[in-house]
C-alpha cells in the first residue's frame, strides 16, 4: 500500500519516462531523454506536456525498431509506422496517454550524445536517463525555433561557466554548415557572452 502511493506522487510525465525508459532498457537498446525532460534538468523550470527521446537506430534499422515500438504503444497518428519512416520520429502514446516523441536516430552526434547521457533523479522513485546540458543547447539552437531559443537562454543562464563552449561550437558547426546557416552560431557566440 505505501509503494502504492508513492507512487502516486509521481508527475504523469515521469511516470511515462520510466515507462519507456524500462522498455529501452529491458530491449538493451541505447536511447536518452532530450526536449522537456532534459530543459528540467539543466534549464529554467517550465511547463512541458510531452516526452522526447532519442533512439539510436542506425540507418535501415528504423522499421524495425518502429514495428516493435508499436507492439507496445499506441500510436498518435493513423499511418505512426510510414510516418517513422519518412521522418524519423515515431509519435506514441505512454500508457497514461502522454505524448512521446521517439527521434530515430543515427548521425555520429546522436551517438555521442547517447554515450554521454547520465541519469538525473527527478524524483525519489524517479531517475531518467537525459542528454548533457551542452547537447541539449546544439540539440535547441539547430532547431532555431523561438522557444527553444529560450530554452538556451535558460539554460545558458542556470549552467553559466560550467558550460564547455568550445564543445558545442565544435559540434554545432559542422551541423550548421549541413543545414546552410551560420546564423545559429553568431546568435549563440552573443548569448554565451552576454550571459555567461
Amino acid at each position: 500500500m505505501i509503494e502504492s502511493n508513492k507512487q502516486e506522487t509521481i508527475n504523469p510525465l515521469f511516470k511515462a519516462g520510466l515507462e519507456l525508459q524500462n522498455t529501452m532498457e529491458e530491449n538493451k537498446w541505447q536511447f536518452c531523454f532530450i526536449g522537456g525532460l532534459a530543459v528540467l534538468r539543466w534549464g529554467e523550470i517550465r511547463m512541458t506536456q510531452d516526452i522526447d527521446l532519442c533512439l539510436l537506430c542506425g540507418f535501415g534499422n528504423e522499421g524495425k525498431y518502429s514495428k516493435d515500438l508499436l507492439r507496445s504503444y499506441r500510436s498518435r497518428i493513423s499511418d505512426a509506422y510510414n510516418f517513422a519512416l519518412a521522418n524519423r520520429v515515431l509519435l506514441l502514446y505512454a500508457s497514461n496517454d502522454v505524448s512521446v516523441d521517439i527521434s530515430l536516430s543515427g548521425l555520429q552526434f546522436e551517438e555521442q550524445m547517447i554515450k554521454g547521457a547520465t541519469f538525473f533523479s527527478f524524483h525519489p522513485d524517479c531517475r531518467l536517463m537525459t542528454c548533457s546540458a551542452e547537447d541539449l543547447i546544439i540539440l535547441k539552437a539547430f532547431a532555431d525555433r523561438t522557444k527553444d531559443w529560450m530554452d538556451v537562454e535558460g539554460i545558458i543562464v542556470r549552467q553559466g561557466k560550467n558550460l564547455n563552449i568550445d564543445f558545442i561550437i565544435e559540434q554545432l558547426s559542422p551541423l550548421c554548415k549541413e543545414k546552410g546557416t551560420t546564423n545559429i552560431i553568431n546568435k549563440l557566440q552573443i548569448l554565451f557572452k552576454n550571459l555567461c
